[in-house]
């Protein structure tokens, strides 16, 4: 069977300034997300789950989803804070959603293959979807914990206009994922690359360390652990107002209980990200240049 694409497109873009997803960054308007399913569909994805908020849904499915529900099946799943284990009341002061781990968990009815899970509004390159499509079409059992995870290179991840949080891997020597570590605030400044710990002190870091950009791959199994780490979550910090199961934390938390096993892949393309407004520039300029090379085509959808 073929894999399925689940974009996580609920996300609310405070530091962007406003919906992320709505920004078009290549010609006729063409967003992160329409590239993604480009790459998606070309390298052999069957199915596409976008994961939004009711309250984009009628902007999203006109920008976004209309554009290829003639060309790829296309599901929304809303990820709405109601959405929680039995037994579980939500604060009335609670307004974000519950992170990316909740966000995959609220889409279990529409997924029964293998899949893989992105962010929106990141650009990964071709050569990433290619690379997990390929990994995916080889499993065979469902409901064991096999997953993966494609690795970028740091330095291929880095914003020009601010710092950026990542999850630096340790990887073991048969290519498997052993441990997740968040650096928070990591910078390149006069050609060097470094992050400040809590205490406001720099370390260096040499750049070509593998960091997760959250592009995962999973089998269905996944949706039982999250169940179970969800129910954790929510008894610990489910009333805390902006806490949030993030799922490098959850597939961190799983590899450390031999609970499951990560392929860390590899892919030499760059990352692009809407982290800061001026980002948008950027990727605008990158992704034109690639429709002059000829790696898209002008029009995604002619």
């Amino acid at each position: 069977m073929k894999p399925t694409l689940m974009i996580m497109a609920a996300g609310m873009g405070s530091r962007f300034g406003g919906l992320k997803q709505d920004s078009g960054v290549g010609p006729h308007g063409a967003t992160a997300d329409d590239y993604s399913v480009y790459d998606g569909l070309r390298a052999g994805f069957g199915k596409v789950v976008f994961i939004i908020r009711r309250d984009i849904e009628d902007d999203f499915k006109e920008q976004v989803g209309r554009r290829w529900e003639k060309k790829i099946p296309v599901r929304y799943v809303f990820q709405e804070l109601s959405m929680t284990p039995p037994g579980f009341t939500v604060p009335p002061e609670r307004r974000k959603p519950w992170g990316t781990g909740h966000a995959i968990w609220v889409a279990q009815a529409a997924i029964k293959e293998p899949f893989a899970v992105l962010n929106a509004d990141d650009y990964y390159g071709p050569k990433t979807f290619k690379t997990m499509a390929s990994h995916l079409q080889k499993a065979k059992k469902l409901n064991q914990a096999s997953y993966a995870m494609v690795g970028f290179k740091l330095k291929n991840t880095l914003s020009e206009f601010g710092t950026v949080s990542r999850g630096v891997c340790e990887v073991s020597k048969d290519g498997h994922l052993k441990k997740v570590v968040e650096r928070l605030k990591i910078e390149k400044a006069a050609g060097k690359i470094c992050y400040l710990d809590e205490g406001g002190t720099k370390h260096p870091l040499k750049g070509t360390e593998t960091v997760s950009m959250n592009f995962w791959g999973f089998t269905p199994k996944i949706f039982d652990q999250l169940g179970e780490s969800l129910d954790v979550f929510l008894a610990e910090k489910g009333r805390e107002e902006k806490a949030e199961l993030l799922i490098p934390r959850v597939v961190d938390d799983l590899v450390q209980a031999k609970a499951a096993r990560v392929k860390v892949l590899k892919t030499p393309d760059s990352w692009f990200g809407l982290t800061y407004p001026d980002d948008k520039s950027r990727v605008y300029e990158a992704i034109h240049k690639m429709v002059f090379k000829k790696v898209y085509p002008e029009n995604l959808w002619a």
